[in-house]
């Protein structure tokens, strides 16, 4: 497992195993459960999820059964827009999720989409963050301008800006931005989010064959061959 270091020197695996559209809650903890065992370190939920506590679950299990210790793994969970609407409401949401997943601490925490009154929002995950109930806190879907007047603005910044990446909307700008600020960009969709259909894409396809790899590495590689995580 390769591994990248966060401005405040948290190591955070460059792989990591999602579970977007996962609300089946028996299918979810089977699904994290079957990816730390396969080797997954790196697991991203979130509050809009619904399955916050189908990833607790799968995470006790798995620390149970001897496959890893909690301190092995990275999990991952966002703070949801109807939590964002001032202090209150955001440090709400942050305890909603400890609880929810039954885990002491997340990871990382971030804001899932620069809405509401996310300035306060942060200000909650910030104190979260010095109580040591979020051991990282970080963005998601924050475009350079926001990012950049985001960072200009706050005590503590971001360290991982998760957004869309992947060959087909490769984002120069805002990882121009993010390296700027020491923010690790994280891919959602890094195959493409169903869209694109690259596993036909003939220019994959020859890459794939010419290092023999199949086009779903070769898409992955060339994403964290430019630092960044993929989801």
């Amino acid at each position: 497992m390769e591994y990248v270091t966060l401005s405040n020197g948290l190591k955070m695996p460059m792989v990591g195993f999602g579970v977007f559209r996962v609300p089946d809650k028996k299918e979810c903890e089977e699904s994290v459960y079957q990816a730390i065992k396969a080797g997954y370190r790196l697991i991203d939920t979130a509050a809009a999820y619904y399955n916050e506590d189908a990833v607790g679950a799968a995470v006790k299990r798995a620390i149970a059964d001897g496959l890893c210790t909690r301190e092995d793994l990275f999990i991952t969970s966002k703070l949801w827009v109807q939590d964002m609407m001032d202090y209150e409401s955001a440090q709400k949401g942050i305890e909603a999720s400890l609880e929810k997943s039954g885990l002491e601490y997340f990871d990382l925490y971030l804001l899932h989409q620069a809405c509401g009154d996310y300035f306060s929002a942060w200000r909650a995950m910030e104190d979260a963050y010095k109580k040591g109930l979020l051991k990282a806190i970080g963005v998601s879907n924050f475009y350079p301008n926001i990012l950049t007047n985001f960072c200009e603005v706050v005590k503590v910044k971001p360290v991982v800006n998760q957004v869309e990446l992947h060959p087909y909307y490769t984002q120069e700008k805002a990882l121009e931005t993010m390296k700027y600020y020491d923010v690790i960009p994280e891919a959602w969709a890094p195959l493409g989010g169903g869209r694109y259909n690259p596993f036909e894409d003939e220019m994959l396809k020859g890459i794939a064959a010419k290092y023999n790899k199949s086009v779903g590495q070769v898409i992955l590689r060339w994403n964290i061959q430019r630092g960044v995580v993929v989801i």
